[in-house]
């Protein structure tokens, strides 16, 4: 989780959302050379779980910039003590947090209210060979959602049982 230090008086507050010196000295990524939005018509539409393949992994560093969402990450590194284990956050334009995505993670989202927007910061470009998914229901990672999808794309449920890269 990446958390805001506001300075805070009448008006509001201010606050970095990225520094580079900070970033690097946690070892994190620091180069952002595509950003893209994410926007949602609709409460309970699932995204996700999207991952890429080496050569082209992606770092993600995600906002939420308008309503809400449970914002979930799968560790798929076989080689991780987490392997396998999903983690989930609320990410709202209200908290103004952002989660950090590292390469060999899947990583989705379920809406938690209607028109809701993501601002993804990426360390690459999309490369759509590269291009997986495991599904947001696979009983390999048990993933609770704090509410049934209502809306998921064909491809998203579609995606096979997980097998381990």
């Amino acid at each position: 989780m990446i958390e805001l230090e506001r300075l805070s008086d009448e008006r509001g507050f201010f606050a970095r959302t990225f520094c580079e010196r900070e970033f690097a000295a946690h070892g994190l990524c620091t180069r952002w050379p595509q950003t893209s939005v994410s926007f949602n018509t609709k409460n309970r539409t699932l995204r996700g779980m999207h991952y890429q393949i080496a050569p082209h992994e992606e770092v993600k560093l995600v906002r939420c910039t308008r309503g809400a969402v449970f914002d979930v990450i799968i560790d798929l590194r076989p080689n991780s003590p987490t392997w396998k284990q999903w983690c989930g956050v609320e990410l709202s334009a209200e908290n103004h947090q952002a989660i950090y995505i590292p390469t060999g993670c899947a990583h989705g989202f379920l809406t938690l209210a209607d028109e809701t927007e993501l601002f993804y910061q990426i360390d690459t470009e999309y490369h759509a060979q590269s291009a997986r998914g495991v599904r947001f229901d696979d009983r390999s990672f048990g993933i609770e959602w704090p509410h049934s999808p209502l809306i998921v794309a064909q491809k998203d449920r579609d995606y096979p049982d997980y097998v381990s890269i």
